[in-house]
Parts: structure tokens; C-alpha cells; sequence
């Protein structure tokens, strides 16, 4: 499916990117925001992007400042969920979107949840992907451990070993051309030909600054209000390793009508491409308007 690149401004002047998916013909209806994880970008929505797309709704897949084709910030301290919030909410106003459903993985997720305290009437609807209001702490650790290191990468397939064994983890049954696109997506080609981390290292500064264990605050009550109050979808990774099954089961006590879709074999995150968790989105979206 292909795309359209578009370009925004945020509050603070940085230029930000997003592929935009035009939908297939049919009858109107809410456009869709996807928001990556931390270290990632708008490349991983590109098999839910071109699905959703076929199925008739507009999707914009964003590059969170920092990250990809957007602008990094020369404070990085405003490497934080409330800006990239109010980044989306800029979006959605130079776009002339009023309204959305919102797809977040991981950090998406987290965003998605600022989001709805800032602007509450901008949500229509969410999909989480394998996050919640608390995570698991081996899991941040993993996560955290890893953000902003330094690495020596001499070629393509140093990129593809890094990936591997970052994420194995997440996704035993991968093969290696399966970490070879993996690697395509998080790296880029830098000046000297090298592969270079497609992010900026310093997304790190915050996480470090505030300990590993505050880069997620308490966000029940942001969780409740979002799917306690609107169509809500979460999908978890089987073997997720930062949305534990403990976690999940009390987000769906605290939010009955919550849909939910478990991927099994997949830690964290999901990418949306694996069956079980493409036929959960689709069929969600199916139920919103």
C-alpha cells in the first residue's frame, strides 16, 4: 500500500513527519493515528497501515519527534509523553482532524493516554497495543537498558544481529530474512554508508534523568478515562514481558467492555502483522464509526 509523506509543525518549530494512507473508496468515516514505541517509528505500521486502508479509513502513521524523518529536539528533555501528545494534537489541527481513533504501541499507547487527559474530545476510540497503566519491571528494564547505548554497527548484517538480539526475545520464530526487514525499519543508512539507529540517542536523556522506574507514572485514572468511556481494544503479546497477564487482567476488570486480543508465541510488542492480533484490529474497527 503505498503512501503519501506529509509534514507538520510542532508547537515548539520542529518539522515532524507522518505516512498518510489514503483509505479505498466507500463511505466516510474516522480517520486512524498510529504511534509507535519508544526507539521505533512509523515504519512498523506498514502491513495494519495498508490493511486499514483497504478497509476504508484514512491512517496516519506517525514519526514521534526524535525519531525517523521528524526533527530531533534540541532539548531533550522534551523527549516526554505530554509533548509528543501536544505534537499529535498539532497534527490533528494542521490536518483539519477533529477527531480520531487512535492505534498506540507500547509508548503510542502512553501517548494515546496523555492525549485523552489533554484533549478528551479528540479520542473517538483506541487500540493498545501491549501496554497499560503500569508495566511490568523486567520489562522496563529490558527496555531501558538498551535506549541511547552506544553501538558499533559496520554493516547491514551487524544491523540485523542487533535487532536479533534486542528483540529475540519477542519473536523466537523469526528467521533471518525476517531480522533483516526488522533491522530496515530501525535502522537507517547513515552518511559513511553505515547503518545508524534511526532515533536520537538522547531520547534517553529523560529516562535516565528520572530513574528507569518513573518512566511510567501512575496512569490508571488516564486508563479508565479513556477505556472506561470510549471503544477500546488491547492486545497483548502471549509472552509480553512489560504488559504482564497479571496487568492486563486488572485493565480489563476496570474497563469491562474493553475488547481484548491475546498473540500468542509474541512478547513485546506485537507487530500487528501476526494473525490473531490483524484480525483484532480489523474487527474492531469494523464496530467505529
Amino acid at each position: 500500500m503505498t503512501y503519501a509523506e506529509r509534514r507538520w509543525t510542532s508547537p515548539d518549530g520542529l518539522s515532524l513527519y507522518a505516512r498518510d494512507y489514503v483509505p479505498a473508496d466507500g463511505p466516510a468515516r474516522l480517520p486512524v493515528i498510529a504511534i509507535h514505541g519508544l526507539t521505533r517509528n512509523s515504519a512498523d505500521f506498514a502491513v495494519i497501515a495498508g490493511l486499514i486502508a483497504a478497509s476504508g479509513r484514512r491512517i496516519l502513521a506517525v514519526d514521534v519527534r526524535g525519531r525517523g524523518k521528524s526533527d530531533r529536539a534540541s532539548d531533550p528533555t522534551t523527549y516526554t509523553p505530554d509533548v509528543y501528545a501536544r505534537d499529535v494534537i498539532a497534527l490533528m489541527e494542521q490536518a483539519g482532524i477533529e477527531k480520531a481513533v487512535f492505534l498506540g504501541t507500547s509508548m503510542g499507547g502512553l501517548i494515546t493516554m496523555a492525549l485523552t487527559a489533554i484533549r478528551p474530545q479528540a479520542v473517538a476510540a483506541a487500540v493498545l497495543n501491549d501496554i497499560g497503566p503500569e508495566v511490568a519491571p523486567e520489562g522496563l528494564a529490558r527496555i531501558a537498558e538498551y535506549t541511547g547505548r552506544k553501538i558499533e554497527i559496520r554493516n547491514w548484517s551487524d544491523a540485523a544481529a542487533y535487532a536479533r538480539d534486542i528483540n529475540a526475545v519477542a519473536f523466537p520464530l523469526y528467521g533471518d530474512a525476517d531480522w533483516d526487514a526488522f533491522a530496515r525499519r530501525i535502522f537507517r543508512e547513515g552518511e559513511d554508508g553505515k547503518p545508524m539507529l534511526n532515533y536520537d540517542p538522547d531520547i534517553s536523556v529523560p529516562i535516565r534523568a528520572a530513574g528507569a522506574s518513573a518512566l511510567v507514572p501512575d496512569l490508571w485514572p488516564a486508563f479508565t478515562a479513556l477505556a472506561g468511556e470510549r471503544p477500546s481494544l488491547l492486545v497483548r503479546g502471549g509472552t509480553s514481558d512489560l504488559l504482564s497477564a497479571d496487568i492486563a487482567s486488572r485493565m480489563r476488570a476496570a474497563a469491562p467492555s474493553m475488547a481484548y486480543v491475546e498473540v500468542p508465541g509474541i512478547g513485546h510488542a506485537p507487530m500487528l502483522d501476526e494473525p490473531a492480533a490483524r484480525a483484532g484490529v480489523l474487527d474492531f474497527l469494523t464496530g467505529v464509526s
